[in-house]
């Protein structure tokens, strides 16, 4: 505060305290050994717009003008009674000693020591007050503290370079937030940092519960790159949430900034107008706003509102203090500007009460020309009702629009999800007139529009009448798996692609496109290598490789396949959704729809594969089916084999997670997994594919698949189709009590390294041949619109170069050939190309580099 040292001001319940030193009346007889410590106690009348005594006190202090002083003053709780009090601490000083004693002052104006100790120092670093009463202060980089309670000084066993903030936080008590220098690591040398590194990572923000003595980590309350800048904080607000500290503050910093932190987030930031901020504090105003009242070490404040961000909202120069309170008895806080004034001895001679707002009161000021207050009051409240008249009235309208929107996007698709039914089916679909759409025509409304979807029906008319093999459904648990087998040569012209499902019915009031997930299940020979994939499938070899596989315990231990089970090269695409939403229905018919973009194989093309759309049939599911089991899956044991069709088993693959581990053993075989899962884990392998073995173990395990598949007697990869993470930790679980402590099991990203190796450097060939055919074409059509040389040019070029160089004329016109093609390399260097071309040559690139991307990260 800017008072002098014998004066200190505080505010306390609306009253204005008023502490000052003086030598007693009778200060002759005493010998000048004796002080008082006298209070005023100050209120602000509403008549005379002025602050009048109410009452005083009196505190008689043993000790001379020159030994006694009062150090600071605030309001703290009493632990005894739970009341806030105001406390003034004071020193005394004595020869070599320095004795501090703290006082509380009642309402009757009584002051009661609350306790006192001896320190062969001064008091002079972070001096701050708080609930007891108690008292910390910083001395050689350590924190001391007292209490009431205690009457002890205690040391906290912290290092700290300042304090910044003092106060209560829920579940935590009393809580000093303080700055320390950070703990570099080790292994840091502190010389390689930078200035501006060792400034903000030199130091740090920690909390320290005074009572539990407890550690708390400063990013509860800000980010550690602030704390090299703040210096102030004022906590408006913490709670606990789920056991989650929360805490709101505001801090101002070196570089004279407000910022407002919540949960550790800035989330504004104010220019200040001054320099060398020192304190904040916050008002809550009767219009509900919060102030952020800042002091300044030249006298001057300023203040902060917060609404739709921060701003400075008023400031002022040569101020005094500046105290919050609801000094005029509305309910309601107001600023207390305290001015100086060297003319008048009395404090409170140049104030001024204002909330931004309505209240505002200033000394020196003549009212008895204000406007009467009801009458007042009145009209403010006239224009309040005629402004939220306004803003309801444009609210109200704006919520109409809303909804009129609203209802135009679903009607728009609608039609779209019913434009595109009869594109599949290929049948003619009729839009609605501009009546039924209440719209208006800018132009002439034409009798017999042309046919704008003539390309994709003719695209759609591409796709080979026999397509498809077969569309199936299964039902899973809660899911849905709806499949559709396409045949090999159809399958290797397409990519990306996807199954979609639209409900043939007309609802109204919801969409009919149902949310599904779309994978791709490839069925080969080398089952152990299904892969599942929702995005794009891998290139198509170029090369058929043979591939050896080491023979494992597992297929010794059943007898080989069949040669009548064969497993053509189809490719079955799945599509997995929800069950619950369409049992709401009791019958519901879906039409099943196949996207894919047609690829071209041309090479010297740069032109993108085209997307088409072609119908694959319709499935009906009724509540009555689902109840007799007839899309159940079905996996039964015969003859230690699973009976289960492959339709039951790709339908088990969709809805499953796949997880492939690499189990390396050093010094033993790795036997025991094949006993393992053919004994505890009940697994029998399909009929149809015996690479692959269902777990039949009761329990959440039952459905899981396993693949495993040996490199050598010390490697092999087990590969595992659950339904959730949940089963996967069951079966990890298991395993490894089996397997010998010298095995480690690693998690693989997806898919065997070899063919993930192989895929890789297709889609790098592809990305190379993606940018020679780019980087050819653009050199063609830059060489056709590039003119080189000139007429005279060429006639020099085909003079001969001895005959140039005989006579002067012939040197003129040598240098003057030298000095067009100089020209023409550079021109040639700076060619230009076209926006469309180069878009479409940056297209293909990226989706070449994104296809390669893809494959290394799967690899890493």
């Amino acid at each position: 505060m800017h008072l002098s040292e014998q004066d200190q001001i505080l505010s306390y319940n609306g009253e204005v305290l008023v502490f000052q030193l003086s030598k007693p009346k009778h200060a002759e007889e005493a010998d000048d050994k004796t002080m008082n410590l006298c209070v005023r106690r100050m209120v602000f009348n509403r008549d005379t717009k002025l602050f009048v005594q109410k009452s005083s006190g009196v505190f008689s202090v043993g000790a001379s003008h020159s030994n006694i002083e009062i150090i600071c003053c605030s309001c703290t709780t009493d632990s005894r009674t739970g009341i806030i009090l105001p406390c003034i601490l004071m020193k005394k000083k004595k020869h070599n000693n320095v004795k501090y004693f703290l006082l509380l002052l009642h309402s009757a104006n009584q002051f009661e020591p609350s306790f006192y100790f001896k320190l062969d120092y001064e008091l002079k670093e972070d001096i701050r007050l708080f609930a007891g009463p108690s008292l910390l202060w910083r001395h050689a980089n350590k924190l001391f503290y007292i209490s009431s309670n205690t009457c002890v000084v205690q040391s906290a066993p912290v290092q700290l370079s300042s304090v910044v903030w003092t106060g209560e936080i829920v579940g935590e008590g009393s809580v000093v937030l303080a700055r320390r220098a950070a703990c570099l690591p080790e292994t840091e040398d502190p010389d390689g940092f930078s200035v501006s590194d060792r400034a903000i990572w030199g130091s740090e923000f920690f909390g320290y519960a005074i009572q539990t003595q407890k550690m708390l980590t400063g990013t509860c309350f800000m980010p550690h790159a602030y704390s090299s800048v703040v210096s102030s904080v004022y906590v408006c607000k913490s709670e606990r949430l789920n056991k989650q500290l929360r805490i709101s503050l505001v801090a101002i910093t070196r570089k004279n900034q407000l910022i407002w932190f919540q949960n550790g987030v800035p989330k504004g930031v104010c220019e200040l107008p001054y320099e060398k901020p020192c304190s904040v504090k916050t008002a809550l105003t009767s219009s509900n706003d919060l102030l952020f009242v800042v002091s300044f070490a030249s006298g001057n404040s300023c203040v902060v509102q917060r609404r739709e961000g921060l701003q400075v909202a008023s400031k002022w120069q040569k101020v005094k203090c500046v105290l919050v309170d609801d000094f005029i008895g509305s309910g309601s806080e107001q600023l207390l500007l305290v001015f100086e004034d060297g003319s008048s001895t009395d404090v409170l001679s140049t104030f001024k009460i204002t909330d931004l707002g309505e209240v505002n009161y200033a000394s020196g000021i003549n009212y008895k020309h204000d406007v009467p207050a009801a009458e007042g009051l009145q009209e403010n409240g006239l224009l309040t009702v005629r402004a939220l008249e306004t803003r309801l009235q444009a609210g109200w309208t704006s919520v109409r629009e809303l909804q009129q929107h609203l209802g135009l996007q679903k009607r728009v698709i609608l039609e779209s999800c019913r434009a595109l039914i009869n594109l599949v089916e290929e049948r003619a679909h009729i839009l609605p007139s501009s009546k039924e759409e209440g719209l208006v025509s800018l132009w002439d409304d034409i009798e017999n529009p042309p046919d704008s979807l003539s390309k994709e029906t003719s695209l759609a008319s591409q796709v080979p009448e026999h397509f498809t093999e077969e569309l199936w459904q299964r039902v899973v648990g809660d899911s849905l798996v709806v499949g559709v087998k396409l045949t090999e040569s159809f399958y290797l012209s397409l990519s990306d692609v996807s199954l979609s499902l639209v409900m043939d019915q007309d609802f109204a009031s919801i969409s009919p496109i149902i949310k599904c997930q779309s994978k791709i299940i490839k069925l080969n020979k080398a089952f152990s290598a299904l892969a599942v994939s929702s995005s794009q499938i891998e290139p198509p070899p170029k090369k058929m490789k043979l591939e050896l596989h080491s023979k494992n315990d597992l297929q010794k231990d059943f007898p080989k396949r069949s040669s009548g089970v064969q497993l053509d090269g189809a490719k079955t695409v799945t599509a997995v959704t929800s069950l619950s939403p369409l049992l709401a229905f009791h019958r519901v018919c879906c039409v099943v729809l196949l996207h894919a973009r047609k690829q071209n194989h041309q090479r010297d093309s740069l032109q993108q594969s085209k997307e088409i759309t072609v119908l694959c049939g319709k499935i009906l599911l009724s509540l009555e089916d689902i109840s007799n089991g007839k899309y159940s899956v079905k996996m039964l044991r015969d003859n230690n084999y699973c009976t289960g069709s492959m339709k039951d088993i790709l339908a088990v693959l969709a809805v499953s997670v796949r997880f492939s581990f690499q189990i390396v053993s050093c010094d033993c075989t790795l036997a025991p997994v094949s006993s393992w899962l053919l004994g505890e884990m009940e697994c029998t392998p399909f009929k149809e594919c015996q690479d692959n073995i269902f777990c039949h173990k009761a329990g959440n395990i039952y459905g899981t698949i396993f693949n495993w598949a040996l490199k050598n007697p010390f490697e092999g990869i087990l590969t595992i189709f659950c339904r959730n993470l949940t089963v996967l930790f069951q079966c990890l679980h298991s395993l490894t009590r089996i397997l010998p402590p010298s095995c480690s099991v690693k998690l693989l990203r997806s898919g065997s390294k070899g063919v993930l190796t192989e895929q890789l450097a297709l889609a790098l060939e592809k990305e190379m041949l993606t940018l020679k055919n780019s980087l050819s074409l653009r050199e063609t059509k830059a060489e056709n619109s590039l003119m080189w040389g000139n007429e005279s040019g060429k006639k020099i070029n085909n003079a001969p170069l001895p005959s140039l160089l005989d006579a002067e004329e012939g040197v003129q016109q040598f240098r003057k050939k030298l000095q067009n093609e100089r020209e023409e390399s550079v021109r040639s260097m700076n060619r230009t190309i076209n926006g469309a071309l180069y878009q479409k040559i940056a297209l293909k690139m990226a989706e070449a580099q994104l296809s390669s991307d893809m494959l290394v990260w799967r690899l890493a």
